[in-house]
């Protein structure tokens, strides 16, 4: 086939942040496929004059706008963003050969260029959704206005009556979506462990420790990911406050940036922890961070209590059990359900930081339970969520949203020989 992929935000392991689009892309590739992925260039440097560059990324050509933005931008600024990324994208896209499109979430403004682009090459249109929007932002208050909310649920109910199939990352989000477009077909392919990427974490981790003074022999509990409003990444400073007074040598390493970093750093001063049992690092490549998930005795993921993100399917939990190592969540849903029946980490007290604490403190002072959670997280990774085995089920959608509505005597898309290699 060949397919346009968008993902406004496609990231390199070389790069820090999430690599989904990037692993399917390049299986995509490895498959036979012809993948085209249009993007924006954050930083916008190195642009031609009509504002794109192109690179090749493990086989797949990348086409990056430049569409500056960061994660400190105001609503407003972050909205023009969206806008301009989807009127150049839509262009871009629509000019290129394909079979099939492909729109990749957050923003759902992304589901603008990949219509256009699929009405102006006749061809299907797969969406996925990595949040359940508009229900996220409406619930956390960042959606006020009642011209706000009908404006992005028309565009919510737009995306998806042009859509052939839609992929949700958690079997919550496809509840969502089945429950209030019942006719979408939904097919559930969460986020997954590149466990090739971590292979040598352990390695790594041990390495890390020798050379890293405040890291050491102590226990560690990591954070590698966004600082956002809805990560709520404040909770582990008030937990590690807790901890600095109950075990003192427990670590608490914070990797990543975002609009949240300053007021976090800033509670951690005031709470008598930064520099202390909390440490603050600046973002780095997946390849890096690797080591730090090596490292940890335990990795977390946090949000804000509130039930619409229990659905979620963050990037971080699937590094953790790539890894081998536990997992800790302040929240319930599919992960926590999925936690509590494999054993491959714990779930702490959403409001209780001393409780969340204590039961922290008891999960890393238990050699045996910690040994075992390892093996969980392994076994996890390995059976339910290597990204090898997820990848087929993506590929399959595409190749379904193609066959369908193609008469039986109809030729197949521009492909090479689908399966030659099965990865």
């Amino acid at each position: 086939m060949r397919i346009v992929y968008l993902h406004q935000y496609f990231r390199t392991p070389a790069m820090s942040g999430g690599t989904r689009s990037y692993e399917f892309a390049r299986r995509l590739v490895d498959r036979g496929h012809e993948v085209h992925v249009v993007t924006s260039d954050i930083e916008a440097s190195g642009t031609r004059g009509d504002g794109w560059r192109t690179t090749v990324e493990a086989g797949a050509t990348v086409h990056w706008a430049a569409v500056p933005y960061r994660g400190s931008m105001s609503y407003r600024d972050r909205i023009r963003a969206f806008f301009r990324f989807a009127q150049m994208a839509a262009v871009r896209a629509a000019g290129l050969d394909q079979d099939v499109v492909v729109a990749t979430s957050t923003p759902l403004t992304i589901a603008i260029p990949a219509i256009y682009s699929a009405r102006r090459r006749r061809v299907p249109m797969v969406l996925e959704i990595r949040d359940v929007w508009p229900e996220v932002p409406i619930a956390l208050g960042a959606l006020r206005s009642p011209l706000s909310r009908y404006a992005a649920r028309r565009l919510e109910s737009f995306a998806y009556r042009n859509a052939r199939r839609v992929i949700a990352l958690s079997p919550g989000m496809a509840d969502s979506i089945r429950r209030r477009f019942p006719a979408v077909p939904v097919k559930v392919v969460p986020n997954g462990c590149d466990r090739s990427l971590f292979a040598d974490a352990d390695d790594a981790g041990a390495e890390l420790r020798a050379t890293t003074p405040w890291l050491g022999d102590r226990p560690l509990f990591l954070y590698a990911g966004t600082l956002g409003y809805v990560n709520q990444v404040d909770y582990l400073v008030r937990v590690a406050a807790v901890a600095r007074e109950l075990r003192p040598d427990l670590r608490f390493a914070v990797i990543g940036d975002g609009p949240e970093a300053a007021s976090v750093r800033a509670l951690a001063a005031d709470l008598g922890v930064l520099d202390r049992n909390f440490i603050m690092l600046d973002p780095m490549p997946k390849s890096e961070v690797a080591a730090y998930f090596g490292a940890s005795t335990v990795a977390g993921s946090t949000v804000r209590d509130e039930p619409a993100l229990h659905a979620n399917s963050a990037n971080k939990v699937f590094d953790t059990w790539a890894a081998g190592r536990p997992v800790a969540v302040n929240h319930e849903g599919w992960i926590a359900d999925t936690i509590r029946e494999s054993g491959a980490g714990l779930v702490l007290s959403a409001t209780d930081h001393a409780r969340a604490a204590r039961m922290l403190i008891e999960f890393v002072d238990d050699p045996v339970r910690v040994t075992a959670a390892r093996q969980a997280a392994r076994a996890v990774a390995e059976t339910r969520f290597d990204r090898d085995l997820l990848f087929r089920r993506f590929e399959q959608v595409l190749l379904d949203a193609v066959s369908v509505g193609r008469p039986p005597s109809a030729s197949p898309p521009h492909t090479a020989v689908v399966g030659a290699t099965d990865r």
